[in-house]
């Protein structure tokens, strides 16, 4: 099983409140001891999220860039959540609720 389907739940108090996130975790042969990759289908804006493509930027999201073998699919969207609702990135303006890349 390496291909997988995960959901954020946007965190309370912030622009992505009340909308549902989904993305694509992949995780290649050297999993769990390299990051999956990992790309929004709801389009969202964020720092570590290229805006074309969807795909969370390894070098710009720290769990990725900082890579443990311990860490699992749930830590990465839950730290993804935690990045979502950050002083600099919950105010961001978000695209149009259900638009995907």
């Amino acid at each position: 099983m390496t291909k997988w389907n995960g959901t954020i739940l946007g965190p309370p108090h912030s622009n992505h409140e009340n909308r549902i996130y989904s993305l694509l975790i992949e995780c290649g042969p050297s999993y769990p001891d390299q990051p999956p990759k990992v790309k929004f289908v709801s389009k969202v804006n964020l720092p570590c999220v290229d805006s074309q493509t969807g795909e969370v930027i390894r070098e710009k999201f720290h769990t990725l860039r900082d890579w443990k073998r311990s860490y699992t699919m749930e830590t990465v969207l839950l730290e993804l959540r935690k990045e979502m609702a950050t002083p600099a990135n919950k105010k961001l303006l978000q695209p149009q609720e259900g638009t995907i890349f």
